[in-house]
């Protein structure tokens, strides 16, 4: 999926930008509550449009295909810290707003997957061959783990009207809107950046951009 290009001065830059942009708009969509309007599949498809768009932006769009080839695949697998927010969904479960078949099993999964991160990140060096098969694991892991949030969260949305409602609203909008296509997309160019580097020697995955 990613080719292997040069990173350029100004990829990081300009990649950040726009991850910073589709933030600051997607905050606001969050705080109004438009999400939790939406009639299922509404907000599944509005997340499956957007990951598919950054998606295609990842092979399309020449910085971001740049950096996606080029990064330290530390700080990729970094943003998985952000599923500890599976402690939510604990929360929420217990106060009864959302169904166990989601929660405690997402939940569950999601923090033991944002914890596994941290330690690759801070433990395990990618470039060396016992890493990337550690890394490949972890991804693989995390993708199936994610994917299934994102079924069971659809399919209740659709079988148990409004089970999913606290999704939809407040900071936890922001997931469907920004982080879980960042999420799926960060565990696509790491399979393409792990299977490739079995099949070429440097750069390695632990170069920078």
């Amino acid at each position: 999926m990613i080719p292997e290009d040069r990173a350029r001065p100004g990829d990081r830059t300009a990649v950040l930008a726009f991850l910073a942009a589709w933030l600051a708009a997607a905050i606001p969509v969050a705080r109004s509550g438009a999400l939790a309007r939406l009639e299922p599949p509404g907000p599944q498809l509005v997340l499956l449009g957007l990951t598919a768009a950054l998606l295609a932006l990842a092979r399309l769009w020449a910085p971001l295909r740049r950096l996606a080839a080029t990064i330290d695949v530390r700080p990729l697998v970094a943003v998985h810290v952000t599923r500890l927010v599976g402690l939510q969904f604990l929360a929420l479960h217990a106060r009864g707003a959302l169904p166990w078949a989601f929660a405690v099993p997402g939940g569950w999964g999601d923090i033991a997957v944002a914890v596994t991160a941290l330690a690759l990140v801070a433990l395990v060096d990618p470039a060396r061959p016992g890493g990337r098969r550690l890394y490949a694991a972890w991804n693989l892991l995390g993708l199936a783990d994610i994917l299934g949030v994102v079924a069971t969260a659809a399919r209740l949305a659709i079988t148990v009207p409004g089970s999913m409602r606290a999704l939809m609203e407040g900071p936890l909008a922001l997931l469907p809107t920004f982080l879980v296509p960042l999420i799926v997309t960060t565990h696509v160019v790491l399979l393409a950046r792990l299977r490739a580097s079995r099949r070429r020697p440097p750069p390695p995955l632990s170069a920078g951009a």
